[in-house]
């Protein structure tokens, strides 16, 4: 037999042993089987139960958990919309405002009672003035002889009186209280007024308007008559509207 014949015989030789060893290790490795008792697969039975009841309790208590964040949430919206609402109300001017501010007394002069000039009303356009310039001072609130000056406030002359909003002004003297930002504005809307422009030209009336600090904070009342809203409509609840 040559070389070749006895490298091929050789080569195919190991081949066939080495399948033969595969088979016969298949055969002789059993099949693996469950070889717990019954205590013991009641015992896993009863572990796996305990795991997927453990998981339910935490899905439920995280279910609960949501719930009471939405209605957190939802409480929290509702409180928005209480702060929103109040804070409308209050520069709206339908609430009573406390604050730092000044108070502007309109009183006679007082040369002119002595030699029997009597004055026994102001100008609506004085007030109107005076108003316009505390605004451009950055006022906050505004009420003039306890009456609360807001955006729709009118002030016009009726029959030969001045009336804010229909409240007449026909007594001297009265005061205007003005609340500012804060104290530090309040202290420039003092100085300011000090040198007031349109409170010198209540002296062509026979007025002066004194400028008084408050101490403390001073109190301005809430606007007591209902606001009148021209050019709006209801919207209708079928037809719906723009949003």
């Amino acid at each position: 037999m040559d070389k070749k014949k006895m490298l091929s015989f050789t080569l195919i030789t190991i081949v066939i042993g080495f399948m033969l060893a595969i088979q016969f290790r298949t055969i002789k490795e059993p099949e693996v089987r469950d070889t717990r008792d019954t205590w013991q697969i009641r015992e896993d039975i009863l572990k796996e139960n305990e795991l997927q009841s453990k998981l339910l309790r935490e899905v439920r208590s995280y279910e609960e958990k949501i719930a009471q964040y939405e209605t957190e949430l939802n409480q929290g919206k509702e409180a928005i919309l209480r702060n929103t609402l109040e804070e409308l109300r209050v520069e709206a001017g339908l609430t009573e405002v406390k604050g730092y501010g000044i108070i502007l007394r309109i009183e006679p002069v007082i040369e002119d009672l002595l030699i029997g000039n009597t004055v026994s009303n102001v100008s609506p356009d004085l007030l109107k003035r005076l108003v316009n310039e505390l605004n451009m001072y950055e006022a906050l609130h505004i009420s003039i002889d306890n009456q609360r000056v807001i955006n729709t406030t009118v002030i016009r002359d009726i029959n030969g009186e001045t009336k804010i909003d229909g409240h007449s002004i026909n007594k001297l003297p009265f005061e205007i209280k003005v609340i500012a930002d804060n104290s530090h504005s309040a202290e420039k809307l003092y100085n300011r007024m000090q040198v007031s422009k349109s409170a010198d030209e209540f002296f062509v009336d026979n007025l002066r308007v004194k400028v008084i600090q408050p101490e403390g904070q001073i109190t301005i009342p809430a606007y007591d008559d209902s606001i009148r809203i021209r050019d709006m409509k209801p919207v209708d609840p079928e037809k719906g509207g723009n949003s």
